[in-house]
């Protein structure tokens, strides 16, 4: 992996992908105690990062190809889901039964097809590479493949573009993280663009295999997958490509509650005016209450996803609007 492929990326998505707005307001800086810069990926297609990967992925699939397959809790699935629509190719998603219905419900409305699975009891990665076995189906993996990694990366591109322009020199880059698809590109794109914005990768309390990772210079497992409403970001272990980048490039790990993402949901749209998904939510909960745990200076955070369904959104702000 090296910024030449995430280049190419960028050239796939032109045209494609949005340019993410690059927030902030003095009121999240006030409670920071620093200055707090929100690259605002709730906004891209599909409502998170997602498709920045998914289509770097499929558009380079030839002519011919038989359809697409992929395994998610949701966000991997609609941006797979719509790249394949822009490609007029069928779509299959593995998707955990548990899974939020507001995720599932825009997936099948992309036009794929959902096969839901048990993700305490039964392996994603088997059942998808079965299901792309028996129908001739290309598998795209949500983080572990090198044309995702570097669609994610072109996120790290806009970055450091966004942050040369708001005259930051220097600041902790927190990722939302997951199996590291979206942290270890805007490492690779941050070395090679800005060198002195620093990656952090940001995950719920009980499910930190990256943070551990981080430490222990291999890759380990979390014991769960099940258990934290930060869904979109609960992997069983850091990827075998992510890993090494990771490890090389960015600091070590963060963990959250999901107290601190529902605060943080409620304060990016009373701040912001946007909507976050729990996960896509950690990142700035470790910016706003974790800050004891940062270098100084300014930080920048990924929102990485607002599909949240209505009744936990609701609850956040019902909760936290009265403090």
């Amino acid at each position: 992996m090296n910024i030449a492929e995430i280049e190419a990326a960028a050239a796939r998505l032109s045209g494609r992908a949005r340019r993410t707005p690059f927030l902030s307001s003095p009121f999240l800086d006030e409670i920071a105690g620093r200055p707090v810069h929100v690259k605002t990926e709730c906004l891209q297609h599909t409502g998170s990062f997602k498709f920045r990967g998914a289509w770097s992925a499929i558009s380079t699939l030839p002519e011919g190809t038989r359809g697409v397959i992929a395994f998610s809790s949701g966000n991997h699935a609609q941006g797979v889901a719509m790249a394949a629509r822009l490609r007029r190719l069928p779509a299959v998603i593995v998707m955990p039964a548990d899974a939020p219905a507001l995720k599932r419900a825009n997936t099948e409305a992309l036009g794929a097809e959902v096969i839901a699975y048990d993700r305490a009891n039964e392996d994603r990665d088997a059942i998808g590479e079965a299901l792309a076995t028996e129908r001739g189906l290309t598998l795209i993996r949500p983080f572990d493949d090198p044309l995702v990694i570097a669609g994610q990366g072109t996120c790290g591109l806009e970055i450091a573009e966004q942050a040369a322009e708001a005259e930051i020199s220097s600041a902790t880059v927190l990722t939302c993280c997951g199996g590291g698809g979206l942290t270890s590109g805007i490492a690779l794109a941050l070395e090679a663009r800005a060198p002195t914005l620093r990656v952090r990768p940001v995950e719920p309390e009980g499910f930190d295999d990256v943070a551990r990772s981080l430490s222990a210079g291999r890759i380990l497992s979390n014991k769960a997958m099940s258990g934290s409403i930060c869904d979109a970001i609960i992997t069983p272990s850091p990827g075998r490509l992510t890993f090494p980048i990771m490890h090389r490039l960015c600091g070590p790990g963060l963990t959250v509650s999901d107290e601190d993402c529902l605060r943080a949901m409620y304060l990016a749209f009373l701040r912001l005016k946007i909507v976050l998904e729990p996960g896509g939510a950690a990142a700035l909960a470790a910016a706003l209450f974790h800050g004891d745990s940062l270098d100084d200076g300014p930080v920048i955070c990924t929102a990485s996803g607002g599909n949240v369904d209505p009744g936990v959104f609701q609850s956040a702000l019902e909760r936290y609007g009265k403090t």
